[in-house]
């Protein structure tokens, strides 16, 4: 069973995007290079042909995948969400409670996720901990090196 991930237009067109150039480009390219890899003599002992069946039956896997993520990705209006608490595609202004750092993340589906533009997956410990919480609402969060503690100071979207 599939679960539905929410995506705004641009992440979906980018994951479009992503599937054509796999489908269109690097499909084709992968055949010819097994059909090339195959005219080069005895199959059971060309490594060459091996390492390109590989290849073509890893971008199968590949592209299987990015179906069933675009078969259950929906659109989110933005515009529709409840901006009292952080859910997906809320930018949560948070502090950690300890040292008082300051950060700020936007949740996002987890093929989105870009910790550098400060975009965070749901499906974090950060981005879990998060969900449905409220302004000046405090979270803990289990991260692999031990516990974190937040403060929500701000949610907003877009």
């Amino acid at each position: 069973m599939s679960k539905v991930s929410y995506y705004t237009e641009e992440g979906l067109r980018k994951l479009r995007g992503e599937l054509n150039q796999l489908k269109d480009v690097e499909r084709p390219k992968a055949s010819q290079a097994i059909g090339e890899a195959r005219d080069k003599g005895d199959l059971s002992e060309n490594a060459e042909y091996d390492a390109a069946k590989e290849a073509q039956g890893m971008l199968e896997m590949h592209i299987s995948k990015l179906e069933e993520v675009l078969s259950n990705a929906r659109i989110i209006d933005e515009s529709q969400l409840d901006t009292s608490k952080a859910l997906i595609h809320s930018t949560v202004k948070i502090k950690n409670t300890v040292t008082g750092m300051e950060m700020v993340y936007k949740l996002v589906a987890q093929s989105e996720a870009d910790l550098s533009k400060g975009l965070i997956s749901v499906d974090s410990p950060i981005g879990r901990g998060l969900l449905g919480k409220k302004v000046s609402e405090s979270t803990e969060v289990k991260v692999p090196n031990g516990i974190m503690n937040f403060e929500i100071i701000e949610i907003t979207r877009g």
